[in-house]
């Protein structure tokens, strides 16, 4: 008798038990996504119309009062880490002769001299958004130029300086964008000469004012 009450009181346990837990549903584990951050970066290219001009007062203490002007094709290539900083590469090549015109003489360099210019540089472009199109900015970085006059296969100068720009660009569309700016190629105090191949020392001044546009990719 005993054994059959324990039975039956097993059996009403289960029964509640089952009863009991009828209603209750099974909880879903919470899968969370991943936040995924978008990049601001973007690559850019560019291409312009740049005025190159180089003085010379003197070289090796000769006043000379040299003046080269020529016009150049600007590229461009860079790439924007966000809306504040950039680094950007440049290249200018002379579309026809460069003229000098010099007062005085030194190495045969008188009046007018014909020649190809060519620079490049490498800059940390510092930037700030004025409104959502228009941005100012800053060029720091180093330049390097070089002249290689018709007349005298063998004469021919390079230097490389530290160079800075000063500039603005405005956004005509998401992707196009403008830009005008200053860029000063150096302030060499020497150069190296061929074909005597000496060092020369020098006062003068090397900038273009340039236009162009970019794209952003």
């Amino acid at each position: 008798m005993k054994k059959l009450n324990l039975s039956l009181a097993a059996i009403f346990a289960m029964g509640t038990f089952a009863v009991a837990g009828g209603d209750i549903a099974p909880v879903e584990p919470v899968v969370e996504e991943p936040v995924v951050v978008e990049s601001t970066g973007a690559f850019y290219l560019g291409i312009g119309y740049g005025y190159f001009d180089q003085t010379m007062d003197s070289i090796n203490n000769t006043v000379l009062n040299i003046e080269a002007e020529t016009d150049n094709v600007v590229l461009q290539a860079g790439y924007q880490f966000n809306e504040y900083i950039a680094v950007e590469g440049r290249y200018w090549l002379a579309v026809g002769d460069a003229t000098w015109s010099a007062s005085g003489d030194y190495l045969g360099v008188s009046g007018d001299l014909s020649g190809d210019y060519s620079s490049w540089g490498i800059y940390v472009k510092p930037m700030y958004p004025v409104t959502e199109s228009f941005n100012v900015y800053a060029l720091l970085g180093y330049a390097s130029t070089s002249l290689d006059a018709d007349e005298n296969p063998d004469f021919y100068w390079d230097t490389d300086e530290f160079s800075w720009g000063l500039g603005a660009e405005f956004g005509v569309t998401d992707n196009v964008f403008v830009f005008a700016d200053y860029v000063n190629l150096g302030a060499p105090d020497d150069f190296t000469w061929d074909p005597t191949g000496e060092t020369m020392d020098v006062d003068g001044d090397l900038y273009t004012f340039n236009v162009g546009v970019t794209y952003k990719f």
